[in-house]
């Protein structure tokens, strides 16, 4: 990662390994943003979960290095079905954003530095891609449901891009989509009115018209590099 967003815990295998995989993703972003698979396309290919099936269960206790191996390295499928609450207060299933590209962002609204850097980035990239943006849809989900409500989220989502589709809903709902994009999060208490902050991973995942995982972007990747990336995938499809 350009930025350190996961601390380590005892079960992480230790401090080394968990800074081995922040270089790494610290040279994909400084080198070719996202070509970790070779593909030619700029994006690192992955393996797709099923469009139709519901999120893999969660799995408590898996660490951050595991979590960011397994998406790095294409080690399992990335993406389910959801069914969460946008930031109108309106149910929403994967399966409404059919025939659209997705851009997929987990965060939180409090998030001090990483979340808006990435999802101003993503809304720049929307921006740059011109008439081509009416074939993507930018969702951030929140990894803080308790403090990010429908209401909060109508107020942040729309910030970075009038597109931009906010997503809460409950902790279990949330804890579930997580897992299946393999996400890492975890709450680190802090002194002061906040109580707490999140660690967690910050991938840009990037999602097909039916649904598909077609590959991440790491963190920190420029506007001009996610709209490359996603143009590239949107004219493969026509």
């Amino acid at each position: 990662m350009a930025r350190r967003v996961v601390q380590p815990s005892p079960g992480d295998g230790g401090t080394g390994r968990l800074r081995r995989r922040t270089l790494v993703l610290s040279l994909l972003a400084a080198a070719v943003p996202g070509a970790a698979s070779g593909t030619g396309t700029g994006i690192a290919a992955g393996t797709a979960g099923s469009a139709s099936a519901g999120p893999t269960a969660p799995k408590p206790g898996r660490s951050a290095a595991d979590l960011m191996d397994a998406v790095m390295w294409n080690r399992e499928p990335i993406g389910g079905a959801f069914r969460l609450t946008d930031h109108q207060g309106r149910l929403r299933r994967d399966t409404d954003f059919r025939g659209k590209f997705m851009l997929v962002y987990f965060g939180y609204t409090t998030c001090p530095d990483i979340c808006p850097t990435d999802l101003q980035q993503i809304g720049h990239a929307m921006e740059l891609l011109g008439p081509a943006a009416r074939e993507v849809v930018p969702i951030f989900i929140t990894l803080d449901p308790k403090r990010d409500t429908a209401k909060l989220l109508s107020a942040y989502a729309p910030v970075f891009h009038p597109q931009m589709v906010g997503l809460t809903g409950s902790e279990t709902d949330i804890a579930r989509v997580a897992a299946a994009y393999r996400v890492f999060s975890q709450k680190v208490p802090v002194s002061g009115w906040l109580r707490y902050t999140i660690d967690h991973s910050s991938f840009i995942y990037l999602m097909g018209p039916e649904g598909q995982y077609l590959g991440f972007l790491p963190p920190s990747t420029a506007a001009e590099r996610i709209a490359d990336v996603v143009r590239s995938q949107i004219d493969k499809g026509r």
